[in-house]
């Protein structure tokens, strides 16, 4: 059965991306921790990070760098915190959240639903940063 990562990633239910290549793509987070927070996920369905190749780990740590950059700009935040933990979903992901303070990084700041209009302009701003 298909994690509900890989149905986003198939277009079998929405999703709001930012990043999609032949290894993994990132969308915004449907109970995000902060504005702007992203989900960086391999197109390969791998429960758990560390069963990844080398190569796709890397590669996926590259994308995440380039879109915390793009988020730092976007929203203006002191710091991008990455959170690898793997239990909401067995699909491996990275988690990218803008954030002012370490108290922020708690998933029991996660919204609980969220405006699909939000989700789209927080997407357009990361967008145009990459664009950069």
């Amino acid at each position: 059965m298909s994690t509900v990562f890989t149905m986003i990633i198939n277009g079998d239910i929405p999703g709001t991306f930012v990043w999609r290549d032949e290894h993994c793509v990132a969308f915004m987070s449907i109970n995000p921790i902060t504005a702007g927070h992203v989900l960086v996920v391999p197109i390969e369905e791998i429960d758990h990070w560390i069963d990844a190749s080398p190569e796709l780990n890397a590669h996926m740590f590259d994308v995440s760098r380039t879109i915390a950059q793009a988020q730092e700009r976007a929203f203006g935040c002191e710091k991008v915190g990455m959170i690898i933990a793997g239990y909401e979903v067995p699909h491996a992901h990275i988690h990218l959240i803008p954030t002012n303070e370490m108290s922020e990084l708690s998933f029991a700041h996660a919204a609980s639903s969220v405006e699909r209009s939000d989700l789209d302009a927080w997407a357009a701003a990361i967008a145009a940063e990459l664009s950069t």
